[in-house]
């Protein structure tokens, strides 16, 4: 009776997991329609405003690497997935803890897990990703690497950008599971 119990909370929990990390949204038709209506008058925040965007190369991610940023190493096992950290709040706690694992699993549009909270200035959080942003989801919070659907990410809320990967999006996405990601300072 003790073991069911256990996998039934087992199986709970990771669903509550499944349902905030890079799949469809938790809240229902209305809670989004009521949402809709409260904030019409007021526009909300998403990652496209004021991005320094590519739209000619599929392949690559969308949003451009941002100049002076911090070079970074994630490793998913063998594989390495390189990027750029920018100057935010939270890039910036996320640098001071380098190196750095983080546990992450791979969902329909990204890589995500929960992680350790950062500091974030509440200017910085918006809707949606653009493909190949890392982000940091101030709702759990969650560590994220996002690779695609950003045609309809704007549903997602609670998003602070930190960073871009510099490889093709298929370098990231044709990754399957979970990973112990150590992520480094690159030289």
């Amino acid at each position: 009776m003790k073991k069911i119990r256990a996998v039934l909370i087992m199986l709970m929990i990771s669903a509550m997991l499944l349902s905030s990390c890079g799949s469809s949204s938790s809240s229902s038709k209305e809670d989004n329609a009521s949402q809709s209506q409260s904030s019409a008058s007021e526009k909300k925040s998403v990652a496209k405003d004021g991005a320094d965007m590519q739209t000619k190369d599929k392949k690559m991610p969308t949003r451009n690497v941002p100049k002076n940023g911090t070079k970074i190493n994630m490793y998913f096992g063998d594989t390495v997935i390189p990027g750029v950290l920018n100057d935010s709040e939270t890039a910036k706690a996320l640098i001071a803890k380098l190196p750095y694992t983080q546990k992450v699993s791979r969902y329909s549009h990204d890589f995500c897990g929960v992680t350790q909270e950062l500091p974030y200035d509440k200017d910085s959080v918006h809707y949606g990703w653009l493909n190949g942003d890392i982000d940091y989801a101030t709702d759990a919070p969650y560590f994220t690497i996002l690779f695609e659907d950003e045609e309809s990410s704007e549903q997602y809320g609670n998003q602070v950008n930190i960073g871009v990967i510099t490889c093709e999006l298929e370098k990231i996405s044709s990754l399957q599971g979970e990973y112990d990601v150590r992520i480094e300072l690159a030289e």
